[in-house]
């Protein structure tokens, strides 16, 4: 018999980062969230949600880099 899991998700935390080069340099950016969630929550729904979020963050930042250094796509 398999274990039943009892626990129960009530924060979810996601990091994304991207290193990119612009040029002769590199730049890392990084972008961590944490969610606290309530018990009714669909914790597949708030993951996809809270990546979505963090990579949206990652893209505005690689774009800003891209735009204020001149560098190509």
């Amino acid at each position: 018999m398999a274990y039943k899991i009892q626990g129960v998700t009530t924060k979810i935390t996601a990091t994304s980062r991207a290193s990119i080069k612009v040029r002769d340099n590199y730049f890392t950016v990084e972008a961590t969230e944490e969610r606290e969630l309530p018990e009714s929550a669909d914790v597949d729904a708030e993951w996809k949600a809270l990546f979505d979020s963090v990579n949206d963050v990652i893209d505005a930042q690689a774009e800003d880099i891209y735009n204020n250094i001149g560098g190509k796509k």
